[in-house]
């Protein structure tokens, strides 16, 4: 992969970094949640900024890449933001929406774990 030079990405929530300014991308795996994805680790910044934008979504800001990567990456990327806004609802909403609208949360959540551990096992 070849970095973009100085090149701002978006971190989100009006969080910009150069490309090639950026060290190290580390998910955050606990209490990740709306707004704490990815730590971000700067060149010459003492603590990592905190982006609500996973480490796929800015690698792929950060490097030149081909149209249909990017299209992938922005697919799963919303997939997994889908996967955390649904395992946020609790029983009791599940089972409201499921009775009102006919919409199955637990299979959905299914459905999207499948095919994101699929993504991570075909890397």
């Amino acid at each position: 992969m070849e970095i973009r030079e100085q090149a701002i990405v978006p971190l989100g929530y009006g969080k910009y970094a150069r490309s090639d300014r950026i060290i190290a991308l580390d998910p955050i795996e606990n209490d990740r949640g709306p707004g704490r994805r990815t730590r971000v680790y700067i060149d010459q910044l003492p603590n990592p900024l905190i982006a609500s934008r996973t480490e796929n979504s800015i690698l792929a800001s950060m490097v030149k890449t081909p149209r249909e990567v990017l299209e992938a990456t922005a697919a799963l990327e919303l997939l997994q933001d889908l996967l955390d806004d649904i395992q946020q609802v609790g029983p009791m909403l599940r089972k409201s929406i499921k009775e009102e609208a006919g919409l199955d949360l637990e299979e959905l959540e299914r459905r999207i774990k499948d095919i994101l551990e699929h993504e991570f096992d075909a890397e």
